[in-house]
């Protein structure tokens, strides 16, 4: 009797030590049947889609985190009125997507405060780019979430803007070499003219631009990269002599925008590309009719790539073309990645957080690198594979699957809009995410897409651009521009620029005597007093080389 109870007892003891190990490594009590997570909402202002409140991989990650995240995206509003309305208001989420203007109003806390206590945020930077976040009292109010790259970044996937045009009509031209504009609408032009629609009756669209509040950049800056220059955004840079230059005033930005006119009168340029929303250029790019636009990948290729690919038989996929204004001109659409991080803006910590120890342990979680494989490639033998060797792969039935909406919402969590650390995982033979590994990037294409890249002798985007090394270390000069607050000269001069592009470019570009509007656009231009903004852009050029010495 004694021994079967002593028997009991050291079953029952067993049982507790299994428990108890269980809980310390998971993260929480098994004995209590539905774990209470720390929870936490964030804003960011992007249109974008949440998970489902049981979402799979938010789970394991709750489980890994001991936290969850309520996404809230912005939806009929403009990001500035957005941003107004929760300053006017004072109330925040416990994260928001940090700017200027939210510093100036006090919203945001100072992460360096708290920051030795989580050594994934201490480590994500090197010490000089935490230095370009430092606003005016020293303190760092947001860590950005992209183009972090740690080790070495693949390249494969270009995510970048570039001028896209689906497979069919390089097919049908036998895919002939196209590297200027010119040839770009004059190909387009050719394949409208022999094929006004698609196979089941509806028009083909020719050209279609995006001018939708700030995703207007589509329109108005081509002519930094037309001219051989890399996105520094709001100016070029002449490398030789580290002078800034205005594209907005020169010969290839006039040449553009009256080819772009030209295109217009003859019928290729989509009309409704001045008034529509976002959701409807989208909505209409996922048709398949739209021969071409020129556009950054991570804005369109998301949210139509799936219906697409369904299309991939027509030939409605995309790849881009190394385009420029002017043949012999070397082409910087893509440059490798590396240091062009935008330190204007990024995650932040609101002050009307409950719990800032726990959101920094939030944000520091994400990094880890158990979490990334999850945000990223899933969950292993479900989401994708591992072979012999380690290299992470995925089936084709995995590959359809993460492009259904309605899987993506119920199992995967990407957290995309928080912090990640880009280039190759911790083993060093696999990227950080699925599209950007070379052999799951070529797999994961539609057929069309394949074949086009086979025809030029491509296995991914950058082979069809060609890759060039990142710039000076002044790059990119617009995280200094997004700085600039209506505080400043430079800064009321910047939004009068901003304001004046967004109103006359359309219009150029519509207008029946271009040289009469173009010399209106110059005008008014010119009244904005632009020399005080690149005179700053200048000098925090100056600074930046100054500063690498």
């Amino acid at each position: 009797m004694k021994k079967r109870l002593m028997e009991c007892m050291l079953l029952l003891a067993a049982c507790f030590f299994v428990v108890f190990f269980a809980s310390r490594y998971t993260g929480y009590d098994l004995r209590v049947k539905k774990p209470e997570y720390r929870e936490y909402t964030a804003f960011f202002t992007v249109p974008g889609i949440s998970p489902e409140d049981d979402n799979e991989i938010m789970e394991k990650i709750a489980e890994l985190t001991g936290a969850k995240c309520r996404e809230i995206w912005l939806s009929g509003q403009t990001a500035d009125a957005a941003i107004a309305s929760c300053i006017a208001g004072g109330e925040y989420p416990d994260f928001i997507s940090g700017s200027a203007a939210l510093y100036e109003a006090g919203a945001l806390l100072p992460i360096d405060e708290y920051w030795d206590a989580y050594p994934n945020i201490r480590g994500y930077l090197e010490e000089d780019v935490w230095d370009q976040l430092r606003q005016e009292d020293g303190h760092i109010y947001w860590i950005p979430q992209f183009n972090v790259v740690h080790r070495e970044g693949a390249e494969a996937l270009h995510e970048g803007e570039a001028f896209w045009i689906q497979t069919r009509v390089l097919k049908w031209a036998g895919y002939p070499q196209i590297t200027t504009v010119q040839e770009y609408f004059s190909l387009i032009e050719a394949y409208m003219k022999e094929n006004p629609c698609m196979a089941d009756g509806e028009s083909n669209i020719p050209f279609m631009l995006l001018c939708d509040d700030w995703r207007y950049f589509c329109l108005e800056n081509p002519p930094q990269f037309l001219a051989g220059y890399p996105n520094d955004g709001c100016c070029t840079v002449d490398p030789d002599t580290l002078t800034v230059m205005d594209y907005n005033v020169t010969e290839t930005a006039k040449a553009y925008f009256a080819l772009l006119n030209q295109e217009f009168h003859a019928g290729m340029i989509a009309p409704e590309s001045f008034t529509q929303s976002y959701e409807e250029y989208l909505e209409i790019l996922a048709s398949g009719r739209v021969l071409g636009m020129v556009e950054q990948w991570w804005q369109f290729a998301y949210d139509v790539g799936d219906a697409l690919s369904r299309k991939a038989e027509e030939g409605c996929g995309y790849v881009p073309l190394p385009i420029v204004m002017e043949k012999g001109v070397k082409n910087q659409w893509h440059t490798k990645r590396g240091n062009d991080i935008d330190t204007a803006e990024g995650i932040s910590i609101t002050v009307s957080c409950k719990d800032v120890k726990g959101a920094m342990w939030f944000i520091n979680d994400l990094l880890d690198e158990r979490v990334m494989k999850l945000r990223f490639w899933g969950v292993e033998d479900v989401d994708y594979h591992k072979d012999e060797s380690g290299i992470y792969y995925k089936t084709p039935e995995q590959r359809a699957r993460a492009r259904d909406g309605a899987y993506l919402r119920r199992h995967f969590c990407y957290y995309s809009y928080f912090p990640r650390l880009e280039g190759m995982a911790a083993d060093g033979i696999n990227a950080f995410s699925a599209e950007f590994q070379p052999e799951e990037f070529y797999a994961a294409l539609p057929e069309d897409v394949r074949a086009c890249l086979a025809a030029y002798g491509c296995r991914n985007y950058v082979d069809m651009l060609g890759s060039n090394e990142q710039p000076g270390a002044w790059y990119p000069m617009y995280s200094h521009a997004k700085r600039l607050t209506q505080d400043v000269p430079a800064g009321r001069v910047y939004k009068a620029m901003e304001e004046v592009k967004q109103t006359y470019l359309p219009r150029v570009v519509l207008a029946e005597d271009f040289e009469s509007m173009w010399e209106q656009y110059m005008e008014a231009y010119s009244a904005c007093h632009p020399e005080v903004f690149f005179e700053e852009m200048q000098r925090e050029l100056d600074r930046r080389v100054e500063d690498t010495d």
